[in-house]
């Protein structure tokens, strides 16, 4: 029996929530239609995700009555090869942005083991109704032809350098010498082949068969740490959720490998000790409130506040009131997510990324591999001291918020180190002020970079004045994809896409049960 009259997607790119909303037109459920979202923003969205990346999915399953929480981020490289110095592909590309630009490092030295693409057959495996060729179908038309939108287009060209790598990358996106421009039809026939493939085959031959052996020797050719063993031991893991609770309700939250649980977690439990009026939104004191709990939680942060028990340990200490918080545990830049919530109630928030990509093509396939060896802030230690087959740590927080037994917002983000301030200030803005989850997500960001607090326009001016005397503020002029990309529902509601990062709602309305 359904709940809802309504099935709602929410997306970062208009083909992607197409996708999932055709999905549910056909009777999938919100797992079949966030796996079919999966592989559709990895051929739309190439300069965000990619099936060579990493992801983390949490949802609610009414069907079993019980939350999950897949874990198929990256792992770390290097099983079977004894590698005893740093591989010899690892570079640094500089991209420019407008008024700066910005090292990455590439090559096949910068891949780590890939998760999206077997998380994404898993979540459809174990949750999903509708037959695996059904749910790739739209993604697979796509990767034939589609038009790059303004959003992509703008990506691919910071990203041009990393695109554009090598000769696989210049045949997709450098046909015939010239440079796809928003507009442009993409074709990239060879993944259309390998989903064709996958449909039938599954991921065998990618992770363990005829296109992992190529894999292996290109890698040990080029000098990567990628090998057949670790493509071969990769798993998708199934891990218990963390939950937090905040007001009348519990933040459903990825732990391990995620950061941003944890960081979330001690943003909320802080803010639940502020009482809020309605009238304070948007105001002088509710800005001043946001920026003084920001600093406080980077102030914890650095005192090593990033796990469960120190939390616990912090509120024991009569610094903070203890809350019943069970199940706790406690960094990716190009990401995207999708929020999708069925008509049964089922709810699936998905985040993914591939970092910038590495360059590096696995054969055959149209899949640009990941560079997360190479991210600075997922190494803060330093490159390549991982051991092989660790879990790299992200700051990815796909939620979702309930009330009881049921979701009233199904939310999560891209924006690398901005993710958590991204949720937690739209779900403060909903649930703490009701407003409407458009003009919630809309709303103008604010984040504090050591010590600089980065502030759209929007805010009262007369406050972001009296600010100025204790905190140096930096006024962008319009909003920006810096401060993150929020994709939300409210399940049977309404949906809301970040306009940040080309946010797109597909509804799909269902006859009264």
């Amino acid at each position: 029996m359904s709940r809802y009259t309504k099935s709602i997607v929410a997306s970062g790119h208009a083909e992607v929530s197409r996708a999932a909303g055709t999905i549910l037109e056909e009777g999938g459920n919100a797992f079949d239609a966030v796996v079919a979202a999966g592989f559709a923003s990895a051929v739309v969205e190439p300069a965000l995700t990619s099936l060579g990346g990493g992801g983390l999915l949490v949802g609610r399953s009414e069907e079993r009555g019980k939350n999950v929480f897949f874990d198929f981020f990256v792992d770390s490289p290097g099983r079977g090869r004894k590698p005893d110095r740093p591989p010899d592909d690892f570079f640094a590309v500089t991209v420019q942005f407008s008024g700066s630009s910005q090292d990455f490092n590439v090559g096949c030295g910068s891949v780590a083991v890939p998760g999206t693409l077997k998380g994404l057959l898993h979540t459809h495996r174990r949750l999903g109704r509708m037959g695996l060729g059904d749910v790739i179908a739209p993604a697979a038309e796509l990767a034939r032809s589609h038009l790059l939108n303004e959003q992509q287009g703008h990506f691919l060209q910071l990203l041009r350098p990393i695109m554009t790598l090598s000769a696989r990358g210049r045949a997709i996106y450098e046909p015939g010498g010239k440079y796809l421009q928003p507009g442009d039809r993409l074709c990239n026939p060879e993944i259309a082949s390998f989903l064709d493939q996958l449909a039938t085959e599954g991921d065998d031959s990618f992770y363990r068969g005829e296109i992992a052996g190529k894999i292996d020797a290109e890698m040990r050719d080029r000098g990567g740490w990628l090998s057949y063993e670790d493509l071969a031991s990769y798993k998708v893991r199934e891990r218990k959720a963390l939950n937090i609770p905040y007001r009348n309700g519990v933040l459903v939250t990825p732990g391990e490998p995620s950061m941003g649980g944890t960081l979330i977690g001690l943003s909320l439990s802080l803010m639940a000790e502020i009482k809020v009026k309605d009238e304070l939104w948007g105001t002088g004191l509710q800005l001043v409130n946001s920026v003084g709990l920001m600093n406080e939680v980077e102030r914890l942060r650095k005192r090593g506040i990033t796990s469960f028990e120190a939390l616990i340990g912090f509120m024991e200490q009569g610094k903070l009131k203890k809350k019943s918080m069970n199940n706790i545990r406690l960094f990716s830049r190009g990401t995207t997510h999708v929020s999708v919530a069925d008509r049964h109630g089922n709810c699936a928030s998905m985040t993914c990324s591939n970092g910038e990509g590495s360059g590096y093509f696995a054969p055959t396939t149209g899949i640009m591999i990941n560079n997360m060896m190479g991210e600075d802030d997922l190494h803060p230690e330093g490159f390549h001291l991982m051991a092989p087959g660790k879990r790299v740590y992200s700051m990815m927080s796909p939620s979702l918020f309930m009330e009881g037994d049921r979701v009233r917002l199904v939310i999560g983000s891209g924006g690398s180190k901005r993710i958590r301030t991204a949720i937690t200030q739209v779900l403060s803005q909903v649930v703490d002020f009701d407003l409407p989850l458009q003009r919630a997500v809309d709303s103008p960001r604010l984040y504090l970079d050591e010590g600089l607090l980065q502030i759209e326009p929007g805010f009262d001016s007369q406050a972001l004045d009296q600010l100025e005397n204790f905190v140096p503020v930096n006024r962008w002029t319009q909003r920006d994809v810096y401060f993150g990309g929020v994709h939300a529902v409210i399940p049977g509601v309404e949906g809301a896409g970040d306009p940040r990062r080309g946010g797109a709602v597909v509804v799909v309305n269902h006859p009264a049960a």
